[in-house]
């Protein structure tokens, strides 16, 4: 485990690199089936009342940087929903149990975002449950490597891709967008792929830049609404989702290519996504904010 968000340190040697572990685990891979555990923050997020009383989404709420979120959102006192496939119950009830841990509501909304119908449930949900939405993070995601290349990519895989990144950040927003009252804020999840990528994962990296350009068209759009909305763009990040579509030997040096010589651990994000949910931000929209390590997203 790394220290707190306050302890000045070398950011190279926080945590160990690169940063996972070297077993691979079926997808979609759960945070208890990993040799080495993410810290999402668990015993280091410190909260100072940021997200006081705001009503928080978060799609893959249920492990890696999505729990990390919930769980600093709700130590900022936010209530918070999650979406998530059924199969990760068991994570969502552990980011349940840290939401509640802090004091704040959790709201469970089990189900595959790749269907418009669930979206709408999602946000239907949250409308009912909390009254408004504030904060809006569109963060699940799939990938799957293909060593091979475009020649590996099917058709079904593809589609999965597209829409699970993009199909369903379109509708969760414009579903979203009516129950956002001014001052609110939609962060998406895009990626250092969306600048860099790798050729194992070209449809994911596809997604994500796609991403990107649509959360910086709809920042614009969303002005006379005052609404923002901005993107997270991480770097190599040790989660369940690398173990379960990387091979072995990717998986044992992931992280390695960061200038800082490792991977991201979940609690590393969480504060970007608490500082643009915030009224600290006040002036940013529009914006990708890189998380690499010192890898450029230009």
């Amino acid at each position: 485990m790394g220290q707190d968000q306050f302890t000045q340190q070398d950011p190279g040697e926080q945590h160990a690199a690169p940063g996972s572990g070297e077993q691979t685990v079926p997808y979609p891979g759960r945070t208890d089936e990993l040799d080495v555990r993410p810290d999402h923050g668990e015993e280091t997020y410190r909260g100072t009342a940021r997200l006081q009383d705001k009503k928080t989404v978060i799609t893959g709420g249920d492990s890696g940087i999505g729990r990390a979120v919930a769980l600093a959102f709700a130590r900022e006192g936010a209530d918070v929903l999650i979406s998530y496939l059924e199969s990760e119950e068991k994570d969502a009830q552990e980011t349940v149990r840290l939401v509640e841990e802090a004091g704040r509501t959790a709201v469970t909304v089990p189900g595959d975002i790749r269907e418009e119908a669930q979206c709408h449930a999602v946000i239907e949900r949250a409308a009912q449950e909390f009254g408004r939405i504030d904060v809006l993070v569109s963060n699940a995601a799939y990938q799957m490597s293909q060593d091979e290349g475009i020649e590996a990519i099917t058709t079904e895989q593809f589609d999965r891709v597209m829409k699970t990144n993009l199909y369903a950040m379109f509708w969760l927003c414009k579903a979203a967008i009516p129950h956002m009252p001014e001052g609110s804020s939609i962060i998406t999840t895009s990626s250092v792929q969306a600048f860099n990528p790798s050729p194992h994962l070209l449809d994911y990296a596809t997604s994500k830049a796609g991403i990107v350009n649509f959360t910086k068209a709809l920042g614009n759009n969303l002005t006379e609404k005052g609404i923002r909305a901005n993107s997270v763009a991480p770097g190599p990040v040790w989660t369940p989702l690398i173990p379960a579509t990387m091979s072995e030997e990717k998986v044992g040096s992931f992280g390695k290519q960061s200038p800082l010589g490792r991977a991201a651990q979940p609690a590393e994000l969480a504060p970007i996504y608490v500082f643009l949910a915030s009224q600290e931000s006040s002036y940013i929209t529009s914006e990708v904010v890189g998380v690499t390590g010192g890898s450029p997203i230009t």
